[in-house]
């Protein structure tokens, strides 16, 4: 990815990800995500690591309000994970990375920076609110 800092209509959603305890990050102008416009959408691209306690909570938040939100109004985005093939790179923890395309121009990066702060675990820096655990709601 990139050493580029951002184009400013991406940085409240970088931002935002870059605050998600799973979500790598590095000291580099774009944090270690990439992002990028085409086909009248934009994308944003990052690495999940997947060594962290949270890796598979982050994908579950992630997929639940990007992806399947709600079935009568969905919003206009696909999160996934996107790989080149791995019998030529290597394993997950350094060659799987997750995008968040948007189809749809009207809704913005700062739109679906909104929609993940108002929707993932708060503050999404509180590793204790990203807890599934059910032993305290006995």
């Amino acid at each position: 990815m990139s050493d580029e800092p951002h184009h400013p209509k991406f940085e409240k959603l970088v931002d935002f990800l870059a605050r998600i305890p799973a979500v790598d990050v590095n000291d580099t102008p774009s944090q270690g995500i990439g992002s990028g416009e085409g086909n009248g959408g934009w994308w944003v691209k990052f690495s999940i690591d997947v060594d962290h306690d949270l890796a598979w909570e982050t994908v579950q938040e992630l997929g639940h309000v990007l992806n399947y939100m709600s079935v009568e109004e969905r919003l206009p985005t696909v999160f996934k994970p996107v790989s080149p093939p791995p019998y030529m790179n290597g394993g997950p923890d350094e060659f799987l990375s997750w995008v968040i395309e948007a189809d749809d121009p009207t809704f913005t990066p700062a739109l679906c920076a909104e929609w993940l702060e108002g929707r993932l675990p708060r503050p999404v820096t509180d590793l204790d609110q990203w807890s599934m655990d059910d032993e305290d709601a006995g």
